[in-house]
């Protein structure tokens, strides 16, 4: 008889010995990038002594106004630093205090976090004058007055005395009120066009992971509904928007208007390189009263803190992308609950992530438990199967079927067990995908030599770009390759080749399939890899538990050779294949029979 070649103790020491040289090679990276991070610190210190003295200078400003006109105003809290332009009367910049960018120089978020800065953002009302003139706020000048935690900037258009009103509010919020007087005498108009033209920053470490996270986001139905849009153009001409935003991967600038916008559209557009992520453009209407537009509006410059959105009652929460229905729920009631609980242990953000697989696994236990004996008694029984194959080599398919199908009940091998831990595993795995690029908690959070899990580690630079890989190469999304390889290779045993020319081989596309894997893992976050890291290696131990402490392998080829001399015990389901077995070889010989007398 053939003899099983599952995993030995060879490979068992083997496969220990790779993981202290994966884990030695992890600490030897991480080494060498704390002494390079010493001598960026010491660069950026001499960078930001020669840079002490710039000033930024405003571009994009309307031509027909001189620079020394332009006034600034400011307002701030312990949340927001916030600065307001003459120019429109327009937020000119905000600073979120409690966070951090990233710095593509110093590989560090050591950079102030600015979400309006530089005229990247520009808004204002359109409307038309009695003589057809179109007329935008964001081309006047105002004058700004301060007063404790307000800011009220005035300007004068032919007599109409336009006034905006911002007041800075606790929860990243600054409520904005629009007062005219005297604009009846120049307008008929009774709705004015919101122009918003905004430049995303790019501010986190993987640039294509947050571009791709970067889109509009809109409540509409008094703001019970939902939507966002990642494509090119938007169109909401229908809906009465309660508020509009554009959210990035952690942050989002979000205005409300107490009545609504309406006829909505707007549209964005990729920007390939530079400090910019994509360019936004919205138009949407709001009412005016007799010609005078007095309206209320409240600004949001907040960071994606799932609390903190939940807390406004405003339906924000829904800006957070963790997926749909029950994926969403998994993320927002299990894996943020199960991370908030360890992490207040005390433990490092990666040493949670380690924890949280353990305890996703003891919760699955009884399931993987399941597929990893099926796994493990296929290989056990592949030499029956083989000798099935070889004594139908030229018999029926069906017979052969029938024959492997008594080796598997004779064995008590139910295939179709197979099924279940891995449907499991698919909505667990986009929940995670989803989980990791977008749980702020993680944000900027090292472990080892990955500065910060919710983005790529790059410490092995390519000297040139590798399609679909980048300029770089992940050493946690390599760790993740190589044991799910060691996994593979440990499970692909069982697998039969095909018997059929032209068949793909199964075993050569399942060894495909973790190479392929890198190319996604690689720039994705590495707290995902870590995970599927722990996760695999995890399977590892579990496959060689069952099989050199539980499986008894003599006694499963024993209980299958005495069970070929019993007679057949057969339960529902397999009398139930065997019938359908039957009456489809009987269809086949009387298809057969009427063929041969035709000829």
């Amino acid at each position: 008889m053939q003899q099983n070649n599952g995993i030995d103790k060879k490979q068992m020491i083997s496969f220990a010995v790779l993981c202290l040289v994966l884990f030695g090679f992890m600490f030897y990276f991480q080494n060498k990038q704390t002494k390079e991070a010493e001598l960026k610190a010491q660069e950026q210190k001499t960078e930001q002594a020669k840079n002490a003295v710039k000033q930024t200078q405003a571009n994009n400003i309307n031509p027909n106004v001189t620079p020394n006109a332009i006034q600034t105003a400011s307002l701030g809290n312990n949340e927001l630093k916030l600065e307001f332009s003459s120019l429109g009367g327009q937020v000119s910049k905000v600073e979120l205090l409690k966070y951090k960018a990233y710095n593509h120089k110093t590989d560090n978020a050591d950079q102030p976090l600015y979400l309006i800065t530089k005229n990247n953002s520009n808004y204002g009302f359109q409307f038309k004058d009695k003589t057809g003139k179109i007329v935008n706020t964001k081309d006047l000048v105002f004058s700004p007055t301060v007063n404790g935690n307000a800011v009220t900037l005035t300007a004068d258009y032919n007599g109409a005395v336009i006034q905006f009103i911002y007041t800075l509010l606790p929860k990243y919020t600054l409520d904005f009120k629009v007062r005219t007087q005297g604009l009846s005498k120049i307008t008929s108009d009774n709705k004015a066009d919101f122009i918003w033209d905004y430049n995303v920053r790019n501010l986190e470490k993987g640039r294509a992971q947050e571009q791709s996270h970067s889109e509009f986001s809109y409540a509409f139905n008094n703001y019970k509904d939902y939507d966002y849009d990642g494509r090119t153009t938007m169109e909401e001409e229908k809906e009465t928007l309660n508020w509009i935003g554009v959210k990035q991967q952690f942050f989002s600038s979000v205005i409300e208007a107490k009545n609504g916008f309406t006829q909505n559209k707007g549209n964005q557009e990729n920007v390939e390189e530079g400090e910019y992520l994509k360019k936004f453009n919205y138009e949407g209407f709001v009412q005016m009263t007799g010609s005078e537009l007095n309206q209320d509006f409240t600004w949001y410059f907040m960071p994606l803190d799932l609390p903190l959105l939940k807390s406004y009652d405003k339906n924000f929460d829904e800006i957070l992308p963790l997926g749909w229905s029950f994926i969403g729920a998994m993320n927002r009631y299990f894996f943020m609950w199960l991370y908030s609980i360890i992490a207040a242990w005390g433990l490092s953000a990666g040493w949670v992530i380690f924890v949280m697989t353990i305890i996703v696994k003891l919760i699955l236990s009884p399931i993987m438990y399941k597929q990893h004996k099926l796994s493990a008694m296929m290989k056990v029984i592949r030499p029956e199967i083989d000798e099935v194959n070889a004594k139908f080599k030229d018999a029926d398919p069906m017979k052969k079927q029938q024959a492997t199908m008594e080796v598997y009940r004779k064995a008590g091998v139910n295939q179709m067990a197979g099924c279940l831990p891995a449907l499991v595993q698919i909505p667990i795995f986009y929940a995670l995908f989803r989980f990791f690029p977008n749980f702020i908690d993680l944000r900027g959070q090292g472990f080892w030599f990955a500065k910060d899990l919710t983005a790529y580690d790059d410490l092995i630079k390519l000297p040139f770009k590798v399609p679909f890989l980048g300029d770089h190469l992940s050493i946690f999304a390599l760790a993740c390759t190589v044991v799910i390889l060691i996994y593979t290779v440990m499970t692909s045993g069982n697998m039969q080749q095909p018997q059929q020319e032209g068949m793909p081989n199964m075993k050569v596309l399942m060894y495909i399939f973790p190479i392929t894997f890198l190319f996604f893992l690689n720039t994705s976050a590495s707290g995902l890899s870590w995970y599927y890291f722990v996760s695999n290696a995890i399977n590892i131990l579990i496959i060689l538990v069952i099989k050199y402490v539980i499986l008894d392998e003599k006694k499963i080829h024993a209980q299958i050779q005495s069970n070929k001399e019993k007679p057949k015990a057969e339960g529902k389901f397999q009398k139930r294949m065997r019938e359908m077995m039957e009456k489809a070889q009987e269809q086949q010989k009387t298809q057969e029979q009427q063929r041969n007398k035709k000829k």
